[in-house]
């Protein structure tokens, strides 16, 4: 039967049929209670008799002029009232049927499945898809709930094809990072050979060889180390804030110095301890600060905050700020916008390590320049 079949049948028993009965019921009781009250004043009545020339009484005599006694002002309201009490009571005895009508149709129709497919959801949102949403029913919510049963098969399908894929993408990167390796090794073998003999232009030419092939050599080790950071988990402990924020001043003072530029922190941190990994966290804040030093013209300022459920960790410099493309595309792989032997993996590590921390990295323009803000959250 259809939800709208079933709430009609139950509008029509429940309310209709026990809202009728109740109806009836108030009448005859305010009926009665009426009749009560005019028994409560007895007739009064004069009984005349036939009597002969001697004076007899001939028959019982009869009732003439029945006179009724009024009723007291406040017997007459109480009488009013309960004739005008049925009439009164219909709508609200009308609602209360529905509303009881609908919270058994709710209970007996609703609850379950709503509950069940609320459950899905929350497992859903977790990415856990090792569950079945089942239901017998033959209504709507049963092919709602079929519908969705569906659609986490799905989900459990496309999950595991994406990690298949991504499973696959680390072998296929550890492998070529493996075999690039020898031939490089070759290639750098022969490349210093010729930087050892040969006329001064076949040095040259070794020399250029020898960057790129150093470059290379980078690459290979950025893609071990990417690989790695997949794997990499947090390992959480409650973690004094006060010495954290100490240890990120210090190493952010010592990398801005080194650069020639100012180093400014602001701590608005007030508890004293949060389930972090200190580590990870203070690799997160080198790659940002290194990230800020090569676009800041004077000074690159630190803010730790902490909020509901973790810690927030932004920098700031008074660059140029990150241009449209950057902001989209500036946590990705191996982006840059520069030309130099710079690989662009500072804030796409920053982004794996936040989102493994249960966090994000959020890049942003400010009137004095760029904003980089990650958050960790506390366990």
């Amino acid at each position: 039967m259809s939800l709208r079949k079933a709430l009609v049948c139950y509008v029509t028993a429940a309310a209709a049929v026990l809202a009728l009965a109740l109806c009836a019921i108030t009448s005859n009781l305010c009926d009665f209670l009426v009749k009560e009250i005019y028994e409560a004043y007895p007739e009064t009545v004069e009984k005349y008799y036939l009597t002969n020339e001697r004076g007899e009484r001939l028959g019982d005599g009869s009732y003439v002029g029945r006179d009724f006694v009024p009723l007291s002002a406040k017997d007459q309201r109480m009488v009013d009232i309960l004739r005008a009490f049925p009439g009164v009571i219909i709508p609200v005895y009308s609602a209360l049927c529905i509303l009881a009508a609908a919270l058994l149709f709710y209970r007996d129709k609703l609850k379950k499945p709503l509950a069940e497919l609320r459950l899905a959801s929350e497992k859903i949102s977790n990415n856990d898809l090792n569950f079945t949403v089942a239901s017998d029913r033959d209504d709507e919510l049963g092919q709602l709930c079929a519908s969705f049963e569906t659609m986490r098969e799905a989900l459990a399908q496309n999950f595991s094809e994406m990690w298949r894929q991504m499973e696959e993408r680390k072998r296929l990167n550890a492998a070529f990072a493996h075999d690039l390796r020898t031939p490089l090794t070759v290639l750098k073998g022969y490349n210093e050979m010729l930087q050892a003999g040969g006329d001064e232009q076949t040095r040259a030419t070794a020399v250029t060889m020898q960057r790129h092939i150093s470059r290379l050599e980078h690459y290979a080790d950025t893609m071990s180390q990417l690989r790695r950071l997949e794997d990499t988990q947090p390992i959480c402990q409650q973690t004094p804030l006060k010495t954290l924020a100490a240890s990120l001043h210090e190493s952010g003072s010592i990398l801005c110095g080194q650069m020639g530029r100012q180093f400014f922190m602001q701590n608005k941190v007030n508890s004293p301890t949060l389930t972090l990994d200190g580590d990870l966290i203070s690799q997160v804040h080198s790659n940002l600060i290194a990230n800020a030093i090569r676009y800041a013209v004077a000074s690159v300022t630190l803010c730790l905050e902490e909020t509901q459920d973790g810690l927030l960790l932004s920098v700031s410099d008074d660059g140029p700020g990150f241009d449209k493309i950057s902001l989209e595309k500036a946590a990705d792989p191996y982006f840059t916008r520069e030309k130099a032997d710079h690989f662009g993996l500072g804030l796409y590590t920053s982004k794996i390590l936040c989102e493994h921390h249960g966090g994000w990295l959020r890049l942003e323009n400010t009137p004095s320049g760029a904003n980089v803000t990650a958050f960790f959250k506390s366990r």
